[in-house]
């Protein structure tokens, strides 16, 4: 679509209003809105300003002036807002010499399509994640010096099967979500109303179901995109899920592990190479893979623990990635055996079906930056022939402790993860992909917005555990 088209877009569907969307460093939406009469051809080059200084991990205060300027490729109307609204997603732009902000996460996935074309290895890299989230019907939080709680409920909850009052019984008990009918599963009718507003969005879904969680977990899975599209189709993702959920008295999270004792909410990303039209991850090796695939399983494997500071990138993801729990630690590879981090799908035997699942991602990351770290992690795999040593086919979780041994495994935290990144980034930079001051300025605003801060916090259970020591 190109300028032209949008503004006639925008006049047909009777737009008053456009909203131009950016994403921040940790990953979350951000917006400004202008009347429709300032969208012009022109804007699409001349840009928008606003104060980057105010934005999560963008410019300091004495250099906040910025552009975001509309992608015509992406404009759809906003299904939520009272009056038509045209959305567009937007690059941000440095006002003095027009040149994309390095820190822009958009802008890093747009270098690691082209660096992928560069080093010919492929010429698109194709992205399916599978975003699991949370329904509930009530949530409170809140901390200060002297207290602290946090209080999820749904009616879907296996704890409400004591609640006096109109209980109606049919709750899902824990781990049991996968995949019970009405009335257990209270969210059907929800979920077909999220799937119509995606694919009135221009999203195409393959599946929508309850996942395995009691308490309202839920799954809803896209058609695979280029990686950049990916990236922004899931952030309309993101939207429309926590919209329609509120507008049904709702909310929704994709928080990893909001509750205890039961399944974390993770994000298997599925990625694939192709060339000219073809796929090139099918061929007669292990699992019906090329050698192309698994020297890339190989470099995820090798680079795993520095990828969770992007795949993983919050204190609350380290709760879900636990050993010996549901959520995959261990770093290995196999044929359709789950307990693997990494897993080749074996649904279709399909050339054009042949990916990779990375399972270990969560739907707290910034897609902008975790598809493409994970991409440039298995370029590297390809480029250096690394070996992914043998498949484990057994079940992890029954291996002996010997056997378990001699595993690796991901960081058991966000400090651990933002070590292995301080350390292992080289594989990042290639390209001009990641630029130092963007590696730099994630190790500084985890450490400093995130980790110290919820280090510094005692958390209701010590007390439980210590108050009488």
């Amino acid at each position: 679509m190109k300028p032209k088209d949008v503004l006639e877009m925008a006049k047909q569907a009777g737009a008053v209003m456009v909203d131009l969307r950016f994403i921040d460093l940790p990953g979350v939406w951000q917006h400004t809105s202008v009347p429709i009469h300032r969208l012009t051809e022109g804007a699409f080059e001349d840009g928008f300003g606003f104060d980057g200084s105010s934005i999560r991990g963008y410019q300091p205060i004495n250099a906040s002036d910025m552009l975001v300027v509309p992608d015509a490729t992406t404009a759809q109307m906003d299904p939520f807002t009272a009056r038509p609204t045209l959305a567009l997603i937007c690059s941000v732009v440095d006002p003095i010499t027009r040149q994309p902000y390095s820190r822009d996460p958009r802008y890093v996935a747009r270098k690691a399509e082209a660096y992928l074309k560069q080093v010919g290895v492929a010429d698109t890299c194709y992205c399916g994640p599978e975003a699991e989230f949370f329904v509930f019907d009530n949530v409170r939080y809140d901390q200060n010096n002297h207290e602290g709680f946090y209080q999820i409920d749904s009616d879907e909850g296996q704890w409400n099967t004591g609640k006096d009052g109109k209980n109606l019984g049919y709750k899902i008990r824990h781990k049991e979500g996968y995949f019970p009918l009405p009335p257990a599963d209270t969210l059907m009718d929800i979920r077909t109303e999220m799937v119509e507003r995606l694919m009135g969005a221009g999203i195409e879904v393959e599946v929508s179901h309850h996942e395995v969680a009691s308490a309202g977990q839920c799954e809803i899975d896209m058609r695979f995109q280029p990686l950049v599209q990916m990236a922004d189709k899931l952030m309309w993702f993101k939207h429309v899920v926590k919209n329609v959920a509120r507008a049904h008295g709702k909310t929704a999270t994709f928080m990893p592990k909001p509750l205890y004792g039961d399944n974390g909410s993770g994000m298997h990303v599925h990625q694939s190479f192709w060339l000219g039209g073809k796929p090139l991850f099918a061929g007669d090796g292990y699992a019906q893979m090329s050698e192309m695939a698994l020297h890339y399983i190989g470099g995820v494997l090798k680079h795993a623990p520095a990828l969770a500071a992007l795949t993983n990138p919050t204190t609350n993801s380290y709760r879900r990635l636990v050993p010996g729990f549901e959520a995959p630690v261990n770093l290995a590879y196999s044929s359709r055996n789950r307990s693997a981090s990494i897993r080749i799908p074996m649904y279709d035997t399909s050339p054009k079906a042949k990916r990779v699942e990375v399972r270990f991602p969560d739907p707290s990351c910034n897609p902008y930056l975790a598809f493409s770290a994970l991409m440039m992690a298995g370029v590297d795999g390809i480029l250096n022939k690394i070996d992914p040593g043998d498949p484990l086919d057994k079940d992890i979780y029954a291996l002996s402790s010997e056997e378990l041994a001699a595993v690796p495994h991901m960081p058991g935290s966000l400090e651990e993860a933002l070590i292995a990144l301080e350390k292992d980034h080289e594989f990042l930079l290639r390209g001009d992909v990641f630029t130092r001051d963007v590696i730099e300025m994630w190790l500084e605003y985890k450490r400093d917005k995130e980790l110290n801060p919820v280090r510094l916090r005692p958390v209701p259970y010590e007390f439980f555990l210590y108050y009488d020591i």
